[in-house]
């Protein structure tokens, strides 16, 4: 993943900071609790492609 591109991305929802977890190719919103895939290299930041962070999983 790209650093300049991680810089300028935010949550499509609450325009909040993401954070890369590589192992998983996610990109995460602490906030709303979601992790967005990354799919062949691309970001896929629409809501309804984006998993639901259990409450026990850390973020």
């Amino acid at each position: 993943m790209d650093a300049k591109l991680l810089e300028i991305l935010v949550c499509p929802i609450c325009k909040g900071p993401l954070v890369y977890k590589k192992t998983e190719q996610e990109l995460i919103c602490k906030a709303d609790r979601l992790a967005f895939p990354i799919k062949d290299g691309i970001p896929v930041m629409l809501e309804e492609e984006a998993r639901q962070l259990p409450a026990e999983e850390e973020v």
